[in-house]
């Protein structure tokens, strides 16, 4: 399964950073493929270890936070691996054909 989710902390102030950043150090961390960008961590693996990487990085807001806000997307596909880079080259090979 890929999840795309973001974590942000609520009542901890306006600079949020040093907070995500120690949840996407704890994705990083847990050796599953990953990618983050500008709104989301993305990531892949089976479905009990992506949750409970997701799960890490919420406690890591709470940590720091009274509260905290999680966006989730997922696609399930069980016996699929790999989807998060063969999905965008997926696209990559539709655009390259105009």
């Amino acid at each position: 399964m890929i999840i795309a989710f973001s974590v942000t902390p609520l009542g901890a102030g306006a600079d949020v950073g040093r907070a995500v950043a120690e949840a996407v150090r704890i994705v990083r961390a847990s050796g599953l493929p990953n990618r983050t960008d500008a709104m989301f961590t993305t990531i892949e693996g089976e479905w009990d270890e992506v949750m409970a990487v997701v799960k890490d990085a919420t406690d890591a807001i709470l940590a720091v936070a009274p509260r905290c806000s999680l966006v989730l997307k997922a696609d399930i596909r069980p016996g699929v691996t790999d989807a998060m880079s063969a999905k965008v080259e997926t696209i990559e090979r539709y655009l390259a054909e105009n």
